[in-house]
């Protein structure tokens, strides 16, 4: 029995889970000339709407100009080029497509042809979406300024604290002490964790920005264990305002000290 390959090929092609289509960069304005029924699922279309059309079709008003411009330019140079871009429906519904574009040269043809795979990606790029919004609230919660009486705040440092963090902390606060109007900010290190190098001198290099803003820092809660980090630093806690804990330091600030 021999098997008609050629069919074959053509029905798997046609039935696959993949979504592509092909076009024709030697034909006025590099049409399509194929789409399976991936393609036609995913988008709304039938085929008959799509053959002879350039895919453009599918941009709408939020897709990206630049990946539109990084793709036509791949496809001028003939060259392989996978992108994120926001597609649209024949309904109108926006999907987040992961289009990958590759060249293929028939030599029997002596031509190329373009084939764009395509995946619909939109519940991952929301997913995404979510925990990047997630991870910033945690970032706010992670350096959260508390006012407790006119002019003065506490900063909890809590947890593990690396430079990046130290870094998001000064980045954070700078503006909401200055939009606070805030003249002392203490800082507790009661919570400190683990810390490395060059987020304990992150820290108390703090103290300068703030001087620099006007604002005196207050530094409570420091640990034997910090005090053992801040050796071989450039740090001297003796030039620095601290006390044992907020408690003490507020009462000490309501005498005038």
């Amino acid at each position: 029995m021999v098997t008609d390959l050629q069919a074959l090929k053509n029905r798997v092609l046609e039935k696959t889970q993949l979504v592509f289509i092909i076009s024709d960069p030697e034909q006025e304005d590099n049409p399509i000339i194929y789409a399976n029924q991936g393609f036609t699922s995913l988008t709304g279309y039938e085929t008959e709407e799509l053959i002879g059309r350039n895919c453009r079709f599918l941009q709408g008003r939020e897709t990206d100009p630049k990946t539109i411009d990084h793709i036509r330019e791949a496809v001028r140079k003939k060259e392989a080029v996978s992108v994120e871009i926001l597609n649209y429906k024949k309904d109108g519904t926006p999907f987040w497509n992961l289009l990958h574009i590759d060249p293929i040269y028939l030599e029997r043809e002596e031509q190329y042809y373009f084939v764009g795979i395509q995946k619909d990606i939109t519940a991952f790029k929301y997913q995404q979406a979510q925990i990047d919004q997630y991870n910033k609230e945690i970032e706010l919660l992670s350096s959260p300024v508390v006012p407790i009486k006119d002019g003065v705040s506490v900063l909890p440092v809590i947890g593990t604290i690396d430079e990046k963090r130290v870094n998001l902390i000064i980045e954070r606060i700078l503006p909401e002490l200055e939009k606070d109007e805030i003249d002392t900010l203490i800082v507790d290190l009661s919570g400190f964790k683990d810390i490395n190098e060059a987020a304990t001198l992150g820290i108390f290099q703090l103290g300068d920005l703030l001087r620099l803003k006007g604002i005196r820092m207050i530094i409570t809660g420091i640990t034997p264990r910090i005090a053992m980090a801040t050796r071989g630093l450039d740090i001297n806690l003796s030039s620095l305002q601290t006390y044992g804990s907020v408690k003490q330091a507020v009462k000490a600030l309501e005498n005038g000290e």
